[in-house]
């Protein structure tokens, strides 16, 4: 049994605002939509997301999440200057003793990216 990547599921009640974050910010591209649903899938290079109103069974008062969604990508540091003065960011680009070089910014509702790149092969 093999396991495919993970495709996180966000909820917001700001499904047109978080759209146009990720593909204007981010670059992503809206790949599906569903307007009934409130629904839609975003995805960049080998990256998904799916953003969507809560569940009508489920409390939602505000975004919330406990951890942070990790993003591994090839050139972190001109993703860095590329989004760093129109961003809210969470901790600036530092490269980490473990070789990894990343930052975390905030998205339009509050959830924490981080984005990072694999540094050992050039210690």
């Amino acid at each position: 049994m093999k396991f495919q990547p993970i495709t996180p599921i966000i909820w917001t009640h700001k499904i047109d605002k978080t759209i146009d974050f990720y593909c204007t910010t981010l670059g992503f591209i809206c790949g599906e939509r569903n307007n009934d649903w409130k629904w839609a899938s975003l995805h960049k290079d080998d990256c998904e997301i799916m953003i969507a109103n809560p569940n009508e069974h489920t409390p939602f008062d505000k975004p919330f999440f406990s951890g942070s969604f990790y993003i591994k990508v090839d050139d972190v540091d001109k993703l860095w200057y590329s989004l760093k003065d129109n961003v809210k960011v969470c901790y600036e680009i530092e490269t980490f003793e473990w070789g990894m070089r990343e930052f975390a910014i905030y998205d339009n509702n509050g959830y924490m990216l981080q984005f990072g790149q694999d540094m050992t092969q050039f210690l």
